[in-house]
């Protein structure tokens, strides 16, 4: 067996973790927790990996770091979802640790799936045990571990892959969502998957072709299975500092000028590929941090806002309804892929349907990606509505938790700043949309409107795509389901009793407005009856019903 994996055979054993991805996807589908009819975690990160599929069929490598670096910029891209995004960071983290390389011993590729692991950690701002983020860790120990005794690569994955399996069986006793389900994690399915493939073609055992890869739009994706949480910083310093270093020689570790500036300011990220850096921090002292930058390369640029005394008039937003009208040629043919700034805020929501859409464009919405519980966007395709908004800041909606990372993956990757506000429903964006205080800072519309989230509570109501069990409830095909804030709230076999069971949730939240959108499966006559009943329910409360049109949830409803 070769002592060393050579650029060709990392391509080959990428493309086949894509081919085992996509043969699996509907296994780690069913993983998802809740029996919902979306597509998950195995949709997600096989359109991932399909990315990089795409882009490694295109050219041969000379050595290791190209193929490598090659994927991990295809799959940051392509990323779609929490899984896809921290599969994207595993192998940004390996591509990083395999620059330059010809070929890498089991060592060298240990050490770069550690680094992968630890980019992966870095990017999560509250690391949950019991998830993929456990799984790929466990394995990198192991094959670290291994790879001390000077083993062959293929020893060293074999050494991950038992450990990772092993890791992913005690997933169920780590996160207690999962053990209520009674369910591994569907990401760290994921990942054994991967690893499989990887050893299975690095034994000869599995050869790449059967699958051609590519990007199937109409595949359902959702984020039920990752349960990350984002949480923000009180703004207290008066200058937005944003400036962009280009390294000096051999790359010094940004660690001592992180902590320094966690010292003088807060708000602080940072970004970096292998040849600048980008920061963004607020401070009282913003010429000590751009001095203190310099010390790791040469600035380029920099640009110094005071929060403070900045006035943000917004500019007449161009006008949405010529969308609407009948044009030679689509719009989108018709649009610069970077619009220059014509004001200081702009705003980019992700929704799917018809209805949510109007809704969000004539609450002074730029763009909108169409994505959401059905269809999770790459990063490709926020970046690409960011790039179109003409304006300075751009404030991105998500609208879903398993969107979010995807989301903050564009902030490095365009000159525009970006703020990604965490709505993780469609209520919260519509909410912050309402409550838009445009007259003060950037981060201070992003503070005002993350602490309005908290009042505002969504149920989803959609149908059982399969029989499924949950903390002893059993849950039949086809029958109503139920979901309140992520948890479940049950599922019914009539229209009757789901109406009964609604309202029986809601009384707990004592509302003062309700917002009842229906999607594209439910008439309008049978909405109405819904209305009637919650409206009869809770008299005093102030009710609105209006389409959304959204795929496969029959109805979102918004308690306030």
């Amino acid at each position: 067996m070769k002592d060393r994996v050579e650029a060709a055979q990392l391509k080959e054993m990428l493309l086949c973790a894509y081919e085992a991805l996509e043969n699996n996807k509907q296994r780690i589908n069913e993983l998802n927790v809740f029996p919902v009819p979306d597509g998950d975690t195995g949709t997600n990160m096989t359109l991932t990996a399909s990315a990089a599929a795409i882009e490694l069929q295109k050219a041969e490598f000379q050595g290791i770091g190209e193929v490598a670096d090659k994927a991990a910029s295809a799959m940051l891209r392509g990323a779609r979802g929490n899984s896809g995004v921290i599969l994207s960071l595993l192998f940004r983290g390996m591509a990083r640790s395999l620059k330059g390389k010809k070929t890498a011993s089991g060592a060298e590729f240990a050490a770069a799936m550690s680094e992968g692991v630890d980019a992966a950690y870095n990017a999560v701002m509250k690391p949950a045990e019991g998830t993929i983020l456990t799984v790929s860790r466990v394995a990198t120990s192991a094959a670290t571990e291994y790879a001390k005794s000077g083993g062959l690569p293929v020893y060293v994955l074999t050494s991950a892959l038992a450990a990772a399996r092993a890791a992913l069986e005690k997933t169920v006793e780590q996160n207690p969502t999962l053990a209520r389900a009674g369910v591994v994690d569907a990401g760290g399915m994921g990942y054994v998957v991967l690893l499989e493939a990887f050893l299975g073609s690095l034994k000869g055992e599995i050869v790449s072709g059967r699958i051609q890869p590519g990007i199937d739009t109409e595949e359902n994706m959702d984020g039920h299975t990752d349960f990350s949480e984002f949480s923000s910083e009180e703004i207290t310093f008066a200058y937005d500092t944003v400036f962009i270093v280009r390294k000096d020689g051999e790359s010094k570790p940004l660690d001592l000028l992180q902590a320094y500036l966690d010292s003088i300011g807060d708000s602080l990220v940072i970004s970096e590929d292998d040849e600048v850096f980008k920061v963004h921090v607020h401070t009282n002292i913003p010429g000590a941090a751009l001095t203190e930058a310099q010390k790791y390369g040469t600035l380029e640029t920099a640009k110094i806002e005071n929060m403070r005394t900045q006035h943000d008039e917004l500019v007449e937003s161009r006008k949405k309804d010529a969308a609407a009208e009948d044009v030679a040629e689509p719009a989108a043919m018709q649009e610069p892929e970077f619009a220059a700034p014509e004001k200081d805020y702009g705003f980019v929501s992700v929704c799917a349907g018809e209805g949510l859409m109007q809704i969000f464009r004539e609450l002074g919405c730029d763009r909108i990606v169409t994505g959401g519980q059905t269809m999770n966007p790459s990063t490709e395709d926020i970046l690409r509505e960011i790039n179109r908004t003409p304006s300075e800041t751009v404030f991105v909606l998500p609208n879903n938790k398993n969107i979010i990372m995807a989301a903050q993956q564009c902030i490095p990757l365009t000159e525009k700043k970006v703020i990604v506000v965490p709505t993780k429903t469609i209520p919260q964006g519509v909410t912050a949309l309402l409550n838009l205080d445009t007259s003060a800072g950037a981060d201070e519309i992003t503070a005002s409107l993350e602490d309005l989230f908290s009042s505002v509570h969504t149920i989803q109501v959609t149908y059982a795509a399969r029989d499924s069990e949950f903390d002893g409830h059993k849950i039949k095909a086809g029958e109503y389901l139920g979901l309140m804030d992520s948890g479940l709230l049950g599922s019914w076999n009539s229209t009757k009793i789901l109406a009964k069971q609604l309202c029986k949730a809601m009384k707990k939240l004592k509302p003062e407005l309700i917002t009842l959108y229906y999607g594209e499966d439910v008439t309008e006559a049978q909405a109405q009856d819904l209305a009637n009943y919650i409206t009869a329910a809770f008299p005093n409360a102030e009710f609105n019903l209006l389409y959304g049109g959204q795929p496969v949830y029959y109805y979102l409803i918004s308690v306030e």
